[in-house]
């Protein structure tokens, strides 16, 4: 796995990647099925319980970015278009959490996003949101509501070289927003 921090135009050895890909793996395996009210782990809005799956928030100026029910920040993926998820490797989803819904629950939003909001049915079974048919996720370096820092990040999982972006209702890219996660550690 070779990850490029494009922020930081640095590229990052390969053993500290694969050991923080570890580490976050050991964490999701320890934390099981978390809702989407925590920082990490599952990003499922399972119990949500009337809850908004996804929201829209001002983040970095920017007022129509689409968020959790917590508001994180949510991101697509260049190459996941057509209702098709390719960010499905568990090393690949320690750092990009699948926005998911219960099998059989429909994903609710704003007005001006519920028509464009779907699902799909990811490899293990989960039933993950989409936008527009792009499959939505949380970035785990982003510790909490506002911060985007996965945006413009590229980074490579099972021979895919991805590129995310922050989702929005609108048009136009969002500016990073300074963020407290540590590129460093990613």
């Amino acid at each position: 796995m070779t990850t490029t921090i494009s922020s930081a135009s640095a590229r990052w050895p390969r053993r500290s990647l694969l050991a923080a890909a570890g580490i976050a793996i050991l964490a999701l395996a320890g934390c099981g099925s978390r809702s989407s009210n925590s920082p990490s782990g599952q990003n499922d809005a399972a119990g949500s319980g009337g809850t908004t799956t996804v929201q829209m928030r001002t983040v970095a100026g920017h007022p129509d970015v689409l968020t959790d029910s917590s508001g994180r920040t949510l991101y697509t993926s260049d190459q996941e278009t057509g209702g098709k998820a390719l960010c499905t490797s568990s090393a690949c989803n320690a750092i990009w959490l699948p926005l998911t819904v219960p099998a059989g629950q429909s994903p609710t939003g704003p007005a001006q996003t519920s028509a464009d909001l779907s699902t799909l049915m990811r490899p293990d079974g989960k039933t993950q949101v989409t936008f527009k048919g792009m499959p939505l996720y949380t970035f785990s370096f982003d510790h909490g509501a506002g911060q985007n820092g996965g945006d413009g990040q590229k980074d490579n999982f099972d021979g895919t070289n991805f590129t995310w972006h922050t989702a929005t209702a609108g048009t136009g890219p969002v500016a990073p927003a300074p963020s407290t996660y540590n590129p460093g550690s990613y």
